[in-house]
């Protein structure tokens, strides 16, 4: 799928490095502080054998989306980043200016530099080619003070902004530790997956399922999509089913029933390939479970889960599978007795032995809250960034690294 150069086709030490990750993290609206740094700790690997390897480290990132309320500096990652290295973090509210520079000239071997939040610079976060970022003020002023380029960011690698590809057009540039590992687990599920393949497919986000769902049937990907959430509830309309007037408001107010064609048309064309549930579990009126087969509805009662019969069904396909990928979970995870599918299908595809990857925050999330996560063969940082490699999209930032490695 990549050929890209890595950190093992580099002697470093004593060479300026500009290291792109993505520190872009969960902030509490009122209080504006970080409150989840584990999007920084899967970095730690790549800016620790940097800086071991006598690397002068200097660090790009962004944080937020100017307007938003996380769109925030890039001080209290540094912070944080010092804390889990137990070293010493520059941190300069520059990205390009005299501060930075200068900052970036003072570096000695080992040394670690944090720049300022990239996205603080209005010409970042424009959609353009390599070759026009190549112009830009960012990749003029930064480039000539680096030796080489290393990309680490996979859960922005989607992107064609300025940081993540620009610096590929005007230096030696090399995949970091965790864009490599992303990349090369994605290979073994996308590129050359054992069959039979399976792909859970959960959550909420019903035309992004579709097109995965497209992409990976119609190439023999995939074998088999299970589905869950409130994408098995779009589904499961537009096969003509009533849920019932609160489960159907809900999916008219939230605008998912819009995706209804596209899925009616999914099914028509793959069948039996996409299994949909044959049961749901609903919340009553005094918060308890409530078990229904899908001949049992219309009712009014909202949908929060998949039923037992459907979890088993799902978990004996499971156990037969070579290759699993999950993107979303089959409920409200977050009610505890509304985790039982998500729990029974993410026990079932560990159990398998198959090579596992989950990927997407609420997947993670849900993994994490059941204690599953670190038993999944593959966790995957990239929210967007997956799904864009599952759809069969162009990723412009390992577009622009397999370009570099054919130049060098």
């Amino acid at each position: 799928m990549s050929r890209f150069l890595t950190l093992d086709n580099f002697d470093v030490k004593g060479k300026t490095v500009l290291l792109r990750v993505d520190f872009n993290s969960p902030v509490n609206p009122n209080t504006g502080k970080i409150i989840d740094n584990s999007r920084i700790v899967r970095h730690v690997e790549t800016i620790k054998e940097l800086a071991d390897r006598g690397a002068k480290v200097v660090i790009l990132a962004h944080q937020g989306r100017k307007g938003d309320p996380d769109f925030i500096a890039l001080r209290q990652h540094a912070e944080e980043l010092e804390k889990l290295l137990g070293r010493k973090v520059k941190y300069v509210d520059d990205i390009f200016g005299e501060k930075a520079k200068e900052a970036i000239k003072g570096l000695v071997e080992g040394d670690i530099l944090v720049l300022e939040n990239v996205r603080m610079w209005d010409g970042e976060a424009v959609n353009k080619s390599p070759e026009e970022h190549a112009k830009s003020q960012l990749v003029q002023e930064l480039a000539p003070l680096a030796d080489l380029f290393v990309n680490d960011a996979f859960a922005a690698a989607h992107r064609s902004h300025a940081s993540l590809v620009g610096f590929t057009q005007v230096l030696p540039s090399a995949a970091g530790r965790i864009m490599e590992k992303e990349l090369k687990a994605l290979e073994r599920v996308v590129e050359r997956p054992k069959h039979p393949s399976i792909y859970v497919m959960g959550g909420s986000k019903v035309e992004d399922v579709v097109e995965v769902s497209e992409n990976v049937l119609s190439r023999g990907i995939a074998d088999v999509i299970l589905t869950g959430g409130v994408v098995a509830m779009v589904m499961a309309a537009a096969k003509g089913l009533n849920l019932g007037t609160v489960n159907m408001k809900f999916l008219e107010g939230k605008g998912y029933i819009s995706a209804a064609d596209e899925v009616r048309e999914l099914l028509v064309k793959y069948g039996d390939r996409i299994r949909i549930p044959v049961d749901f579990a609903v919340e009553t009126v005094t918060g308890e479970r409530l078990e229904l087969p899908v001949q049992s509805f219309p009712r009014d009662s909202p949908i929060m889960d998949i039923g037992s019969e459907t979890a088993l069904l799902y978990g004996n396909e499971l156990l037969s599978a070579k290759t699993v990928v999950i993107s979303g979970p089959m409920g409200v995870f977050e009610k505890r007795r509304f985790s039982l599918g998500t729990a029974y299908v993410f026990a079932a595809a560990i159990a398998s032995n198959a090579f596992s990857v989950i990927g997407g925050g609420h997947t993670v999330a849900a993994a994490e809250a059941l204690n599953l996560a670190d038993k999944f063969s593959y966790t995957s940082t990239g929210g967007g960034a997956l799904m864009s490699l599952l759809m069969g999209e162009e990723m412009p930032a390992v577009k622009a690294l397999e370009k570099a490695a054919s130049r060098s």
